[in-house]
């Protein structure tokens, strides 16, 4: 997907906001996706972002989560851990699907569908800069802080 244009999407946010990917041309996306809500490599991602965010914002980095969890959810998570970013229900797994995340895994031999912890770097005018393929949740800001500085 690297070098393509990014999908559109347009998904409501922890609040109920809609928020579209053509809102944001003129400014970079990234565009993190993560298995759940309120569960431990989650929330450290989450809390990573949120602790970097204004880092992030000086090169014009907008953070929007997307998960399959629904707005209430959202909501309790953001609240939770004071998270100052949009998180983005896909409750109908559209935008994990179009992205290529929703992906069979396996727990103690059990296959399941589920989202691959993926991150999407889209530049000013739509078009995927990177693609970060199963990241680590504890470095992956640090990943990217340093991809934007270089």
């Amino acid at each position: 997907m690297q070098g393509k244009k990014a999908p559109q999407f347009t998904l409501p946010d922890q609040k109920g906001k809609k928020h579209a990917l053509k809102d944001y041309l003129g400014q970079k996306v990234l565009l993190y996706f993560y298995p759940k809500d309120l569960t431990p490599g989650c929330t450290i991602e989450a809390q990573n972002f949120r602790d970097n965010l204004k880092q992030l914002e000086k090169y014009h980095v907008q953070v929007l989560g997307v998960s399959c969890d629904t707005v209430d959810m959202h909501d309790k998570f953001a609240c939770k851990h004071d998270l100052n970013f949009p998180l983005l229900a896909d409750v109908e797994k559209k935008v994990v699907e179009k992205y290529g995340v929703w992906t069979e895994k396996s727990m103690y031999g059990k296959k399941y569908m589920g989202i691959q912890r993926d991150s999407f770097l889209i530049d000013e005018k739509g078009k995927i800069l990177k693609h970060y393929v199963k990241v680590n949740p504890q470095k992956h800001v640090t990943e990217v802080l340093k991809d934007l500085m270089s």
